[in-house]
């Protein structure tokens, strides 16, 4: 299906994470890294309304040196966005790494930030914040790093549980049931049972380890592939039973250069942890993946430049856009209202595709549409062929 989308030049701002905040206010975060390029580091607040729309509002410049925002996620109810953002190596220095960084957006204007150190950097250490994702009520928060993971209660940012250091495997996403929390990591998915909720307030709180319920191996997926790693994960937003995940192939070692990295999102049932449907959804690694807040849709960007969007019941293609960027895309937002989706890439870009409300309708209908042309057609063929044998 063809549909509206518009791509927007921002010059001198690489993108590498965004937010909605309100159904018409998307916060993006970018800038030069640390690295000494000249290019600052910021959050931008712009206001959408349709693919063609996106006027800046606002700018929050980082203090020199600091990192650019890796990662960011907006409260569910709260006009509040924390990302993942590192101090500067003077700041080290002197103290801890102040990471995690909880902005307020008020009267067009984001606002100072709270912060929370949760990844100790030590000499050449050059981990960072790649994982920002609130819980579906917005009282937890989970920030994480390359083998560490903190669960911290919100809008304290206390902790809620002991840390999770990894020993195999890389955290790449992370996801919230009402009951669970998933973490999704290159090798498997470890499914932890949340805490009680705080009831106390107090940052001195007794806290302990999470309860991990249960680990999950990678899916036996089709091809001649030696193994997959995991590299997003999503519940579905009105059925806790329903979780997509996406994996991305790894090629045997006597690969070429057109070896394919293949894509694939899985549908699980999470009562048994088992497979309901797969799908092949690229030949080049996916880089970022969303969910429509209503659960309709998934989205996903490719390493081959692609942006697509699926049905999320039969994981069937209802739009690709090819060469969306010049380089990956690194982030990818369905709006509230998912009548929008964003994203944003290092190329100084952010494409806006408008979603029809029926996108996933019209695809079935035409679907529809052709089988019953096609039984017309063939009840016509036969009733011509029983007429001449009269």
């Amino acid at each position: 299906m063809r549909t509206q989308h518009t791509a927007h030049s921002l010059p001198a701002f690489p993108v590498y994470s965004s937010a909605f905040v309100s159904p018409n206010e998307l916060v993006l975060g970018g800038g030069g890294g640390q690295s000494k390029t000249g290019i600052k580091n910021k959050l931008r607040l712009y206001h959408v309304e349709s693919d063609k729309k996106l006027d800046l509002l606002d700018e929050f410049e980082l203090a020199s040196g600091e990192d650019a925002p890796m990662s960011m996620a907006a409260h569910p109810s709260r006009m509040e966005i924390v990302g993942g953002i590192n101090s500067s190596e003077v700041a080290l220095k002197s103290g801890p790494n102040q990471n995690c960084r909880a902005f307020s957006v008020k009267d067009q204007k984001i606002l100072p930030p709270r912060t929370r150190s949760t990844l100790q950097l030590t000499g050449d250490d050059d981990d960072f914040q790649k994982v920002t994702v609130f819980s579906p009520d917005g009282t937890f928060l989970a920030v994480g790093g390359t083998h560490d993971l903190s669960l911290l209660h919100y809008p304290t940012m206390y902790s809620a549980a002991s840390s999770i250091h990894l020993d195999k495997g890389e955290i790449y996403d992370v996801a919230f049931s009402s009951k669970t929390i998933v973490v999704v990591t290159t090798v498997n998915l470890l499914v932890y049972a949340l805490p009680p909720e705080e009831i106390s307030g107090k940052k001195k709180a007794k806290i302990s380890d999470l309860e991990l319920l249960r680990t999950v191996d990678r899916p036996t997926l089709p091809g001649k592939d030696i193994s997959s790693s995991f590299r997003a994960g999503r519940f579905h937003p009105s059925d806790e039973n329903v979780m997509f995940t996406v994996s991305n192939t790894i090629p045997p070692r006597t690969r070429t250069k057109s070896s394919p990295r293949r894509a694939f999102v899985c549908r699980w049932d999470t009562q048994t942890w088992t497979v309901t449907k797969t799908r092949q959804i690229s030949d080049r690694g996916v880089t970022c993946f969303d969910i429509t807040p209503d659960g309709k849709l998934l989205a996903f960007g490719s390493s081959d430049l692609t942006v697509g969007i699926l049905d999320s019941q039969s994981l069937a293609p209802l739009l690709t856009i090819l060469k969306a960027h010049e380089f990956p895309p690194t982030t990818l937002r369905f709006s509230p209202t998912s009548n929008l989706l964003v994203s944003g890439s290092a190329d100084n870009t952010v494409r806006m595709v408008s979603v029809p409300t029926n996108l996933g309708d019209t695809s079935w209908g035409t679907w529809l549409l052709i089988i019953v042309a096609l039984l017309v057609a063939l009840f016509a063929a036969l009733a011509q062929q029983w007429y001449h044998v009269l």
